[in-house]
C-alpha cells in the first residue's frame, strides 16, 4: 500500500508538470494569435480570448490566472474570459492574479500593480444592451447600449463572484467582499460589499 502510494504521487507530480507546460504552450499560442502584448505570466488551464480587430489587449510581467476548478479549488469551473471589442482597451498591469474571473471589454478596463481578482468575479463596461425597451426590440439595439470605462487601482482586492460594473473605478488597496455587485466607484482604502455594494469600512 505504501509502494502505491509513492508511486501515485510520482505518476501525479509527473502529470501536472506535462498538464502544465501544454497549458503555457497553448496560453501562449493563444495570446500570439490574439495578437495580445504580454511579458511572463503563468497558468493553469488555457483561457478563452477573443479580441476584434481593432482591440487592444496588454498584460504586464508576472501575470497569474487560473482557469477551472484545478488551480483554485474554490467553486468556480469556468475558465478565465477575455472579450476586447473593436476600438476597445484592456490593460492589465504587473503581479495581477485572477481565477475564473470574466474580463469584457467593449471600451476600456485598466487594471493597475499587485491586483488580486477572486473566483468567478466577472468586470463589465457595458450594458451589453439598451435600456429602452423599444430600441432593444430594434437592429438599433447594440449601438445604443452605454459604454463606460472600468478602473481598479494598484493593490485592490475583489472577492469571488463579484461584478464590478460599467462606469466603475476602484480606488487603490480597497477591498470589495465576495459576492458584491459594484455599481458606483469605490474610494482608496475602504472596504465595500453586498448587493448594491456599500461602504463597510476603512482599511
Amino acid at each position: 500500500m505504501k509502494i502505491f502510494n509513492i508511486v501515485y504521487k510520482i505518476a501525479k507530480k509527473i502529470l501536472n508538470l506535462i498538464s502544465s507546460e501544454i497549458s503555457l504552450v497553448a496560453t501562449k499560442i493563444v495570446f500570439n494569435g490574439n495578437t495580445i502584448s504580454y511579458s511572463s505570466f503563468h497558468t493553469n488551464g488555457i483561457p478563452y480570448v477573443m479580441v476584434a480587430r481593432g482591440g487592444k489587449f496588454s498584460i504586464g510581467k508576472n501575470f497569474a490566472m487560473n482557469n477551472g476548478i484545478k488551480g483554485n479549488p474554490i467553486g468556480c469551473y469556468e475558465r478565465c474570459t477575455f472579450f476586447v471589442d473593436r476600438g476597445a482597451v484592456l490593460t492589465i498591469g504587473d503581479n495581477v492574479g485572477m481565477s475564473q474571473a470574466a474580463l469584457i471589454c467593449h471600451k476600456s478596463i485598466t487594471i493597475g500593480n499587485d491586483v488580486k481578482i477572486g473566483g468567478g468575479v466577472c468586470i463589465y463596461d457595458t450594458d451589453f444592451h439598451s435600456l429602452d425597451p423599444v430600441i432593444r426590440r430594434s437592429s438599433e439595439d447594440l449601438k445604443n447600449r452605454a459604454e463606460k470605462p472600468v478602473v481598479i487601482g494598484n493593490d485592490v482586492f475583489i472577492g469571488a463572484k463579484s461584478i464590478i460594473l460599467k462606469g466603475v473605478t476602484i480606488g487603490e488597496n480597497s477591498v470589495i467582499g465576495a459576492g458584491s455587485v459594484v455599481t458606483k466607484s469605490v474610494p482608496a482604502n475602504q472596504i465595500w460589499a453586498g448587493n448594491p455594494a456599500r461602504f463597510i469600512r476603512s482599511i
